[in-house]
């Protein structure tokens, strides 16, 4: 089985630790977005099985992202897991109303992003 995991972030570095965890999982191919914008026009123009997203990015923040997936057509169904440094029970409650199915703060352990993923990605 293959599957395709969305990571938005404006970090690089992030990026890359968050893609290194994931290709621990046979079959998961990466596909990367540097803020809510570029997330977006992925999202819409492919199909994923999986979106790891950060709230505090440049253009489009993550919040607004995740609006916007779940009023897409079909994109109900998408597991979003918002993975970032804003630890405060609003921000939190707020990511989830707004359709968020986990909700991370960094600093996360490569396996604590590979439990939320296998949870997620069905069959693991």
């Amino acid at each position: 089985m293959n599957y395709k995991v969305l990571i938005v972030d404006d970090s690089p570095t992030m990026r890359q630790l968050l893609a290194f965890s994931l290709k621990r999982i046979r079959g998961v191919s990466i596909v990367e977005a540097k803020d809510g914008m570029e997330g977006l026009k992925k999202v819409t123009t492919d199909t994923f099985d999986l979106a790891l997203i950060d709230i505090n990015m440049p253009v489009m923040d993550g919040l607004k992202l995740i609006h916007m997936i779940r009023t897409e057509e079909n994109m109900d169904e998408l597991p979003i897991v918002v993975i970032t440094t804003e630890g405060a029970d609003a921000d939190k409650e707020r990511a989830l109303e707004l359709g968020a199915n986990e909700y991370l703060t960094k600093p996360v352990q490569g396996s604590e992003v590979l439990a939320v993923a296998k949870k997620f990605l069905v069959g693991l």
